[in-house]
């Protein structure tokens, strides 16, 4: 078990100035796409979690969601791509659960992964709740069918679908398969770089970003081992600063959400070591 050392995490200063900045845009209405200050340590990137990384933090056997946004305001983050368990999705609520996560200074630019089908009517829910809650866009595992529906409501509402490429064997696990599955598709819908799925698939990640451009919608930063062994940021084979230059040169501008699935039940540690490594990669680019 790693040792949670607090000396990775950001200064007081960086962790106050990111606050600051995801308070106003909060206040704003628009925290998913305003862009992160301008002397974030994360530079241009609006540096997150997918909350499922926090998933083992619980309560009464349950997700905690208290817990994950106190982990992620000491981890001195502001953005989430909330997973179901921690937000369910539920449009009455919305304003409830934005301002339950402004509370911890965390905005909610992203969510998932969803399963879509082709039921447009159970479609079209989603994508109220996506308004209600100021998303950026939707990571996403779309059946074939369902695209016909998707390219309707990305466009009446305004919220990017990002497929997920969830690894070896699935629909979805190369950048050639996603490519193909949106191509002739609105311009909304693109893809959700896991960028451990793409190597445990023996894909570059920095490929992937360079073939779909602007139409990525959302990354998930994950670094493996071989193919085979999920690692901390940087002990991988991810060319992280790569990745990165990539990203700024598309000007990405949704959550870079850092997803560490090991270690479930204290994950903290490992994702200020993520962390850490992620700073160091911004300077270089």
């Amino acid at each position: 078990m790693t040792t949670f050392d607090r000396s990775q995490l950001p200064t007081r200063r960086e962790a106050l100035t990111a606050g600051l900045a995801a308070a106003a845009a909060l206040a704003l209405g628009r925290s998913a796409f305003a862009a992160p200050a301008s002397n974030s340590p994360y530079g241009p990137f609006k540096m997150g979690l997918q909350s499922y990384s926090l998933r083992g933090l619980k309560a009464n056997g349950k997700p905690d969601l208290d817990k994950a946004l106190q982990a992620t305001k000491d981890l001195g983050l502001t953005y989430w791509e909330s997973y179901v368990a921690h937000f369910p999705i539920d449009a009455k609520r919305a304003l409830e659960f934005k301002e339950k996560a402004a509370s911890f200074g965390v905005s909610v630019i992203g969510y998932g992964v969803l399963g879509f089908k082709n039921d447009h009517d159970a479609n079209r829910k989603i994508f109220e709740f996506a308004k209600a809650m100021g998303l950026g866009y939707l990571s996403a595992d779309p059946s074939p069918d369902s695209f016909d529906s998707l390219d309707k409501l990305v466009e009446e509402y305004g919220v990017a679908i990002g497929i997920h490429n969830h690894g070896p064997g699935h629909r979805y696990d190369t950048i050639d398969k996603i490519a193909a599955a949106i191509k002739n598709h609105h311009k909304l819908v693109g893809c959700c770089v896991d960028t451990g799925h793409f190597l445990r698939s023996k894909e570059d990640p920095v490929r992937a970003v360079e073939v779909f451009g602007e139409r990525t919608y959302g990354v998930h930063l994950k670094d493996v081992k071989d193919a085979k062994t999920f690692t901390v940021l940087g002990k991988g084979d991810l060319r992280t600063v790569d990745l990165l230059k990539a990203l700024a040169k598309i000007k990405y501008s949704y959550c870079l959400a850092v997803e560490y699935e090991e270690n479930e039940s204290n994950p903290v540690g490992e994702i200020a070591e993520c962390l850490a490594a992620a700073r160091a990669a911004v300077e270089k680019i």
